[in-house]
This record gives C-alpha cells, structure tokens and sequence, in this order.
C-alpha cells in the first residue's frame, strides 16, 4: 500500500498550490483528482476560460466601437465563434498541462479517481471501471472546491438552461440571453455574451447587485452596465422555466410577491453562487463536523474536529476565491512542518473582471457604519487621469477608506480600468498597515491610470491635486 506524508484531495487552485509547497518542504505528497485533467474548476471552467472569453469579447467590443475614434478604421469586426472557443479551449490546455509538469518537477504523485477518507489515515481512490486502490497517509487535506448551486424545480440541461459551464460553451450566440443572479459570474458571463450580440436580461433576487461589494461602486458599476445594454430585474425571483417550446418562457415574480410575468430567452443562465462540494468523501462516517451550509468546519490551522484530516478553499467558510485557497494551500503545508503559516482574511483582493472592472480589499462603508468605526473617505474620479482619458477609459473611481484617527487604510474600492492590476497596490499597502499618506507620498510613475489611487490617497486629506 502506497505510503505519503500527505494526501490531497482535489487538485484546485487551492489542492495543486498546496501539494507544491508540501513537495518543497520535503514532504512525500500526492494529490486525488476526480477529473481527467488537473486545475478543477478554476482551470477547466471557471477563472482561465472565461477571462479568456471576456478578453476576447472586450477586444471585439472595442475594435467596433472605439477604434474610430483613435483613427483607427478596421471596418465593421466579425466574430468566428467557434474559432473563439478554440481559443479559450487553448488557454485551459495550457494551464492544465503546467499543472501536470509542476507535479512532476515536484515529484508529486498523482491518482485520477474518485477519493474517499476511508480513516485518518487512509484515502480510497476509486477510478471509472470500479476498481479501488486504497493510500496511507499521515495527513489529509480536503481541497475539494465547489459546485453549481441550482435553483429548486430548474433542471440545468448545459444547453438552453445553463451553469456557468455551459455557457462557456454555447455553439452560438443567443439573441436573448437572461442571467439569474446579479454576482459575479452573472454579470461577466452576461458581459460577454452582451458584446458578441445578445441581449442580456439579469434577475436578481435582492434589491441591488453584486452582494457584499461597497454599495457606492456597485450602483454606479449598475448605471455603466445599463448604458452598455444590459437590462436588470431587482426584487425578482425565477419562479419557472417551461421548456417546451422553441422559446423557453421564464416565469419571473417579485421576490416580496405579487402577480408574475413571462420573459421569453435562447438560454437561461443560472448563476446563483456556488456551494461547497463534500459529498462522497466520507465524512459523515467519520463524523466531521459541516456548518449549515455543507462546509466543513476547521480551525484557525484548517484542522477538522477528527485528527489528521484537513480543510482548504471553497470547501470550507470565506470568500470562495482561487487567490484565498491557494494561501490556505500555502499555509496549511507550512503548519504541518511546523512552521507558523498564516492567512489575513482582511487583505483578500476580490476582482469583477468585466469592463470596466471593479476591485476591493478591506472593509466596504456599510461594514465600517455597522462596526462604529470612524472612517474618511477619499475619492478620485477615471475621468480626471490623463492616461484613462487617453484610453477612452474614464468610467468610474478610486474609493479609499481610512480610520479617521489614526489614517490607516481600511478598504480601497476601484470601480475602473485596470482594477485587477491597481488593487495589488492597495493590498500591500493594507499588508504591511498603511496610512492613506504613506500612499499619497509614495512617487506614482506619470501617466499612469495608477496615479488615481496616490490621487484618492490625497483626497482622503482633502488635498488631491487634479481635481
């Protein structure tokens, strides 16, 4: 029976990181991966494919739309869908495929099955044909990810009533596409269908979209997405979809009650969340604890309440994020060497990767009036940096929060171009406790759409300089 230090199950962002840094420490690892290839869903079908589709319609978009007014004449852009998926196909290849060579650089032993913590101390791995070959291990780390929350009563059929999955596939563009859920993944993958020629309809339970990010960004990131096409439903619930004929016809309520209304579309996309996947892996015989809402419950040092056996990621509680998992991954390997690994969960950058993109770390306004923290504000708007002017890029803001005493920043917010890039800045700075002038003083290269932030920076004081 094959013997490891430590055995993975899942090979996510959050599994394969941590399998690579237990390798390095000298730990004799292995990971379990259900699926063909490595990466799970980040990799496979969620965060590579479709940035690489929302790239690629952002592209379209601007070559139709905004090359004219550089003087740059193409003509009016075509889309090839199939060549386009072909591409985003290529990109998930190519990731999956490094994952496999750092297991092998890494002397990582890898088993494709099916993985069941069978004790402590032993994993089952169950492949296609039924066969099961059974690991010894002195550790275990559950890194299992999540699943597609469905709606109850909504059969997802992965080709007219579509997951997030499905509709990184689609064979071609519908020309009504209606999104359930205003998140994150409603609102890039309805972003990208938008711009290849759908007309895109959201419904969105609560009264506002993109639960948890600062409400300031989110309506006016609402207001942008309207004036680019796309249409919203709040208060609403999707009560029914009737299959039967060439249209589905969505049955839409207001989520309080009160008479209903038929909405026709191609495609239905339901995107309301993602819940954690533990089921199959044996856990209720081995008694391990689960929240609630399925997620395994851990410790500060991502132990179960049963020795030996571990949590990470979208299987346990916080902001199900690949960057988040991977750190989990990261310091769970380091804890079982003994060495002091550690996450700070008030420095997690969270990214809406549409255009313009929006980007977050820290404490939104609405969580600093409901702790009772006196908090500045400092703003600067997109539409006063010379280089997003340049870019015909002017929509939306750099938002900085800081305690009011002592100036420590406490949440940066950026509703704009380039956000992805921008929020590391404002991560590190959180990092190593930052006032709002340590940010303000520090030299920002000219022009650059970075200066936004020191210019946020600035007007935390009331001193920002172009505006």
């Amino acid at each position: 029976m094959p013997t490891y230090d430590l055995i993975i199950i899942g090979s996510g962002p959050g599994g394969y990181v941590c399998a690579i840094r237990a390798a390095q420490l000298g730990m004799k690892t292995a990971v379990v991966e259900k699926w063909a290839t490595f990466g799970g869903t980040c990799l496979n079908v969620g965060c590579i494919p479709s940035k690489a589709m929302l790239h690629a319609s952002e592209l379209y978009e601007e070559a139709g739309h905004r090359f004219a007014q550089m003087g740059i004449n193409t003509g009016k852009p075509s889309v090839d869908l199939a060549a386009l998926l072909k591409y985003k196909d290529a990109n998930v290849e190519a990731n999956v495929k490094g994952v496999a060579l750092l297991f092998k650089k890494n002397k990582i032993e890898a088993f494709h099955g099916t993985g069941r913590i069978v004790t402590p101390g032993q994993v089952e791995v169950k492949v296609e044909n039924g066969k099961a070959q059974t690991l010894e291990t002195k550790a275990i780390v559950i890194a299992t990810g999540s699943d597609v929350a469905r709606l109850p009563g909504i059969a997802i059929d992965e080709e007219r009533v579509v997951s997030s999955t499905g509709a990184l596939a689609l064979n071609k563009v519908p020309q009504r596409l209606l999104v359930v859920g205003a998140g994150i993944i409603g609102l890039e993958l309805g972003s990208v269908w938008r711009r290849l020629g759908a007309a895109v309809t959201i419904v969105e339970f609560l009264d506002h979209i993109l639960p948890g990010i600062d409400t300031e960004i989110a309506r006016a990131f609402q207001r942008i997405q309207e004036k680019q096409g796309i249409a919203f439903k709040l208060s609403s619930k999707v009560a029914a979809i009737d299959p039967s004929g060439k249209l589905l016809k969505v049955k839409v309520e207001p989520a309080a009650g009160g008479p209903s209304e038929q909405i026709e579309a191609d495609v239905v996309l339901v995107a309301t969340g993602r819940v954690p996947y533990t089921e199959g892996l044996g856990l209720e015989a081995l008694g391990v604890k689960r929240d609630n809402r399925g997620r395994v419950v851990v410790d500060p040092h991502y132990r179960t309440n049963i020795a030996g056996i571990y949590a990470i990621g979208d299987a346990i509680a916080g902001p199900m994020l690949a960057h988040k998992a991977e750190d989990e991954g990261v310091a769970v390997a380091e804890l079982l060497v003994g060495q002091a690994g550690h996450v700070n969960y008030d420095v997690i950058p969270n990214v809406v990767y549409t255009f313009p993109q929006i980007a977050s770390v820290g404490k939104t306004e609405e969580e600093l009036k409901q702790a009772g923290v006196a908090y500045a504000v400092g703003k600067f708007p997109f539409a006063a940096n010379a280089r997003a002017r340049a870019n015909l890029a002017t929509d939306g803001f750099v938002k900085i929060l800081a305690d009011a005493k002592t100036d420590r920043v406490l949440g940066v917010h950026i509703l704009g171009p380039d956000a992805e890039a921008m929020i590391a800045e404002a991560a590190i700075a959180m990092e190593f406790g930052a006032a709002s002038e340590d940010i303000a003083r520090t030299c920002h290269a000219h022009p650059t759409l970075s200066e936004a932030m020191k210019e946020a920076a600035l007007a935390v004081a009331k001193r920002a300089i172009n505006i």
